[in-house]
């Protein structure tokens, strides 16, 4: 039987399958540590019960603390290896072809389902999920396999007016999909409880991996090997970590210094928004709010809405001149002022409300990889492309790598490249939300 080179309907039932766990994750272990720690029924019918100041058995900052911990260790444990194996898979998949960075975070999304799965079923020690998670982290994670999806495309497309359709097609697809899961986990929660979420989730990963596997057709050849050049793995790796060498070797200190604090700026602010967004579910269970789980699927709906207000502000604020660093201490503030609201939301209505001061939370994302980019020399930028990328003029036009499409996924952050200031046109380098920028990338 014949093939197909779509990879749409990959992304359609993972983005699906994933958000539909996403949100529930979060909920389900902050019933099961209330169950372990207050060894009482947790209120499903009622959540106010629970919230009741005359209630004098609970322990909410008991439970609050052990699920804070519990969500920490299992994003170390992923995220770590989940980066390292993007590293590898991406450089291999330059020569050995795209289904490997398919294929591979499939089986590690499967694995996890299954896992929660068999945890929530069998009622098993609430621990394991942090190995499942770690294993399925071995695999690869979201950022490799989109951004081998969209590898994929820019490989089947030659021309440029159709590889944008087909990626704003893909685009569309993730943003409605992913929405339509938020929405529904609550309603799906409340009428057949975990269980069912989870294993309707593994059934999407698990027809996902049949697809990818069996009707997915490859668009790379495999080159023969050279028996005098090593193995290909080891020759991908060793450019791998000779271009990262040559990133820092070749320049002043001066200049890598620079460098160094703002990758430290970057990584810090990319910790402390991501890592406390990842908190709201938390303080949005317990009190005084004592949301649902309707109530979670909404605010977290309402939370995406970021990643577009964002993109309309880089435009707007790039237009009108504004420096960098004035749009980066702008994003900087409207963390810190929805972080601060939510301290002290106490109403169902201000916690919808403190969205509002974080609708620019993501502009220091792309405006921090642009200064990024002008410090590092043209003939860097490859290794440079999990970060930026910068217009090399030459007659020759050069297909971009896997490794420069896909390594800044890893980073589970939403790319938002604003417009260099040295050569570039403003078409070429309008500022992008999620998946555009990948089609603006491949242009050059």
């Amino acid at each position: 039987m014949k093939g197909l080179y779509l990879v749409e309907p990959l992304v359609a039932f993972y983005s699906f399958a994933s958000f539909l766990v996403y949100p529930l994750i979060q909920q389900y272990v902050y019933r099961r540590l209330w169950q372990e720690l207050t060894n009482t029924t947790y209120p499903v019918s009622d959540n106010t019960s629970r919230c009741d100041p005359s209630n004098t058995s609970s322990h909410h900052e008991e439970v609050q603390k052990a699920a804070s911990l519990f969500s920490l260790y299992t994003e170390l444990f992923s995220m770590i290896p989940s980066l390292a194996v993007t590293l590898i898979l991406v450089a291999y998949s330059d020569q050995r072809g795209r289904k490997i960075t398919i294929i591979l975070p499939l089986i590690g999304s499967l694995f996890y389902a299954l896992s929660f799965l068999a945890v929530s079923f069998f009622e098993l020690d609430l621990y394991l999920l942090i190995v499942s998670t770690f294993i399925s982290a071995l695999f690869g994670g979201s950022g490799t396999f989109l951004g081998g999806c969209f590898s994929y495309i820019a490989d089947l497309c030659e021309d440029g007016q159709q590889k944008t359709l087909r990626m704003a097609g893909v685009d569309m697809v993730i943003g409605l999909l992913s929405g339509v899961a938020s929405l529904s986990t609550g309603y799906f929660l409340q009428a057949a409880g975990f269980n069912w979420p989870f294993f309707t989730s593994a059934l999407f990963q698990c027809f996902n991996l049949l697809y990818a596997v069996f009707i997915l057709e490859e668009t790379l050849q495999r080159p023969p090997d050279d028996p005098l050049d090593g193995s290909p793995r080891r020759t991908a790796m060793r450019q791998l970590a000779c271009g990262v060498y040559q990133l820092f070797a070749g320049a002043s200190r001066r200049r890598n210094i620079l460098l160094v604090l703002l990758l430290l700026l970057f990584s810090s602010f990319s910790f402390a928004n991501m890592g406390g967004l990842s908190m709201i579910t938390l303080y949005e269970l317990n009190q005084p709010l004592c949301w649902t789980e309707i109530l979670i699927g909404y605010g977290s709906a309402l939370s995406t809405t970021v990643f577009l207000t964002s993109f309309v502000g880089v435009t707007v604020f790039s237009r009108c001149g504004v420096p960098d660093l004035v749009i980066i201490l702008m994003g900087i503030l409207s963390v810190m002022a929805g972080m601060t609201l939510v301290a002290f939301a106490k109403t169902t209505l201000m916690m919808f409300l403190v969205r509002l001061p974080m609708l620019l939370a993501i502009m220091p994302f792309p405006v921090l990889r642009s200064m990024m980019s002008k410090i590092v020399s043209k003939n860097e930028q490859g290794v440079w492309g999990c970060w930026e990328w910068k217009k090399v003029k030459k007659p020759r036009r050069r297909r971009p790598s896997s490794l420069e499409r896909k390594v800044s996924l890893g980073t589970r952050t939403t790319i938002l490249p604003s417009p260099e200031t040295g050569g570039l046109e403003w078409e070429d380098w309008k500022p992008c939300v999620g998946f555009e920028c990948y089609r603006k990338m491949d242009k050059h």
